[in-house]
């Protein structure tokens, strides 16, 4: 069994966080930060800081160097905190979702019987078996495999954890059932228990409503804090710049999004509709491009089925892999390093010349394929705009 506090500095996010002294909700914010501040002179925090935005910026899914010692505990506290006060979704999304799934890694290398006690601490309704049960047979190819776990978890916490999880095979109806406990692989378990550490950063309303605005100016008092607020909107300000023209660039029924294309993938499109057979790479391109912008399964299906090797079931499942995986297409940099830029075939100007920044007031070059629709978007926008005046 784990020592319970060793437990809470490897998963701050625990209820028993409320155990120790240390730590009272009931503490003036202001008084913890400044004591914490001078515990740590030496700018640990504010690095460990840094480095966690910067990361969900960039949209990094694992940080190198993670420590499961007493300043990760501060670490959640003041990620907790930061985000109260910045009150900025995406930013929230996007701290949620790294934290998360540096959780979920974490807790893969866990035993079992850690796994089990993290629930006990969760107060799920968690039943565990040593050695594992079986609960059922998969058949496959002729080849019998049995089913077993080491859990079941009650159906209302399964629901509960799994309700923004909207993976058809996580599905209650497509699960093994009894007495009202889900069978439940390992794997899957802690994947609920990530998707409950994600939402953790994302409830941050209190009783008084959101972001107080004395509670941030008495915070902002601390010079070590404030410099990792202002750190944090600067690096924001710049990424941004990815936004600045920031429209709907999913799939529509009826309408037509393709005549705003990168000619990456015009290139692809054109190759796939001559029945040519596509590179490995060229089918992963296309694929994750279509799923960022949410092409339904079939349209992307019918890009596919030209090919000379073209096989529906493979497909369907490596579409759906993508989607779930959540994969995004590759960068400028990436598909030129791969040869997949067309910018020159085709004369683009856009790719060619890049953008104005109004935001950086310079010229800036394109990075990403999905951006390229915005920016034509955009500038579609602003004609038909001169037209209506």
């Amino acid at each position: 069994m784990s020592n319970i506090f060793d437990l809470v500095k490897r998963y701050p996010w625990l209820p028993s966080l409320k155990k120790y002294s240390y730590i009272d909700s009931k503490d003036d914010p202001y008084e913890y930060l400044l004591e914490l501040f001078s515990k740590y002179p030496n700018g640990e925090i504010q690095e460990r800081v840094f480095k966690f935005f910067r990361a969900a910026f960039e949209n990094i899914e694992y940080l190198s160097g993670h420590k499961n010692d007493d300043l990760n505990i501060y670490l959640y506290l003041i990620l907790r905190i930061l985000l109260y006060i910045l009150d900025n979704k995406p930013i929230s999304n996007r701290i949620a979702n790294l934290y998360s799934k540096i959780t979920n890694n974490e807790l893969l290398k866990e035993a079992d019987a850690t796994v089990y006690e993290i629930c006990q601490d969760l107060n799920l309704k968690i039943k565990y078996y040593q050695p594992p049960i079986n609960y059922g047979i998969n058949i496959s190819k002729d080849q019998k495999q049995i089913l077993e776990t080491n859990f079941r978890i009650h159906y209302a916490d399964y629901l509960k954890l799994a309700a923004n999880l909207r993976d058809e095979y996580r599905k209650l109806v497509n699960n093994a059932l009894s007495e009202g406990y889900v069978f439940i692989q390992k794997r899957s378990l802690i994947r609920l228990i990530q998707e409950y550490v994600r939402r953790k950063f994302l409830n941050n309303e209190d009783d008084e409503g959101k972001s107080s605005n004395k509670f941030k100016k008495n915070l902002l008092k601390i010079q070590e804090f404030k410099e990792i607020y202002d750190n944090i909107l600067s690096h924001w300000e710049l990424k941004k710049e990815e936004f600045e023209y920031n429209f709907e660039i999913s799939f529509k029924k009826g309408s037509n999004i393709s005549k705003d294309f990168p000619p990456c993938i015009k290139d692809i499109l054109l190759k796939a509709e001559e029945g040519q057979n596509l590179t490995h790479i060229e089918r992963l391109f296309i694929t994750f491009f279509l799923n960022a912008l949410d092409y339904p399964e079939d349209e992307i299906i019918n890009v596919f089925s030209t090919m000379p090797d073209f096989d529906k079931k493979k497909t369907e499942y490596q579409i759906n892999f993508a989607k779930r995986k959540g994969y995004i297409p590759h960068s400028c940099a990436t598909l030129k390093s791969l040869n997949l830029c067309m910018a020159v075939k085709y004369n683009d100007q856009i790719c060619l010349e890049g953008y104005f920044s109004k935001k950086l007031d310079t010229k800036k070059t394109l990075a990403h394929p999905l951006f390229y629709i915005q920016l034509k978007q955009y500038r579609g926008s602003k004609k038909i705009k001169k037209l209506e005046d």
